[in-house]
């Protein structure tokens, strides 16, 4: 059986992040897994959306280890992904001032905009635009299509067809 199979199976993949922390914290390896697989859309989405795709592995690895080392630090875990959002962008930035520095000759000031000056938090906008992603990826419990379709005043077997539609147009 595998690790998301199992944790499925025990429900952990529903535990809310005060509870995947505090098991985490307790040595609870698969809370641990299940906390970075919570995040992991979350944590790519900005590199990504940064145009750092070659880099976004290394960002990601970078994030869940200062998490890792962090966690012990972490006052409330409701804040977790403001502070992961927080610590990606500044490991997007770093990784962004390093490749500057190796500006090949012949290209141009080697200037982006995305370190115009000092920026040291996450831009208001990018905050707003991320919190709304993860909100329609994310939602503990899922809710049932019957819940949806009714709130939305549809039928339910489109729900599905539509999610599907939605999705695709993200991507």
């Amino acid at each position: 059986m595998t690790v998301a199979a199992k944790l499925q199976r025990e429900g952990r993949t529903s535990w809310p992040d005060d509870r995947l922390v505090a098991e985490s914290l307790e040595g609870n390896q698969q809370a641990w897994s299940t906390l970075v697989d919570k995040y992991k859309n979350l944590i790519f989405s900005i590199p990504i959306k940064l145009g750092l795709y070659e880099d976004a592995a290394d960002i990601f690895q970078a994030v869940c280890l200062d998490l890792l080392t962090g966690l012990p630090r972490l006052r409330k875990p409701r804040a977790l992904p403001k502070w992961l959002m927080q610590t990606c962008y500044h490991k997007c930035l770093q990784c962004r001032r390093r490749a500057e520095k190796h500006v090949p000759l012949g290209e141009e000031d080697g200037e982006t905009s995305l370190t115009n000056g000092s920026l040291s938090t996450l831009p208001d906008d990018m905050l707003v635009q991320l919190e709304k992603e993860q909100i329609v990826f994310f939602e503990t419990p899922p809710r049932p299509y019957e819940e949806i379709a009714q709130e939305l005043g549809i039928a339910t077997g489109s729900i599905g067809f539509i999610r599907g539609r939605c999705l695709g147009k993200l991507k």
